[in-house]
């Protein structure tokens, strides 16, 4: 409802309003939902999330005329939802030059007044794009704080042992001696 009655208020003022926007609003309950389940089942949130985008359009597709051009603009304001919560290094500076950034914040915004996010995110965020370089450094989190804390690596696997019939060849399939 905040979507629609903000949109209202964007039409009053003569401001331009995204289809995309206005769908993302609309379905990101859905696609929330589905992602939660997925989580819950032990998927990793990416790659959660990505399939409950894809579960979501398509499901609502069959009921919806929703343009194909609006997908990719939905789906990047979702993901940057969980990318607002990470706020130490320069991931916070990588966000702001996304290009999609202002929609993905105004959507925060609208889940910030709808007490889905707690209102301190938004707020962080909308200082922080405008603070000075002196200020933004003051406001990063210690790496290892919150949902974005810094992962360790996983070494990449040894490759397996040949086996005893190819230990023996060459790349090209002959038998070296």
């Amino acid at each position: 409802m905040l979507a629609l009655k903000n949109t209202d208020e964007r039409l009053a003022q003569e401001k331009s309003v995204s289809p995309a926007f206005l769908f993302a609003a609309l379905l990101w309950h859905e696609v929330l939902s589905v992602w939660n389940a997925l989580v819950a089942q032990g998927e990793r949130p990416v790659g959660a999330m990505h399939t409950a985008m894809d579960e979501v359009l398509a499901r609502q597709k069959k009921k919806l005329a929703i343009p194909h051009r609006h997908d990719a603009v939905m789906k990047e304001i979702w993901l940057l939802q969980q990318r607002f919560d990470q706020r130490s290094g320069q991931r916070p500076y990588r966000l702001l030059e996304q290009p999609r950034f202002r929609a993905g914040f105004d959507f925060l915004l609208l889940r910030c007044a709808s007490n889905e996010v707690d209102n301190e995110l938004g707020l962080w965020w909308d200082e922080f794009q405008d603070a000075s370089e002196a200020r933004r450094q003051e406001m990063l989190q210690p790496e290892g704080v919150g949902a974005g804390a810094k992962k360790r690596r996983r070494k990449p696997r040894k490759k397996p042992a040949a086996s005893d019939e190819q230990a023996g060849q060459t790349t090209d399939g002959q038998v070296s001696e």
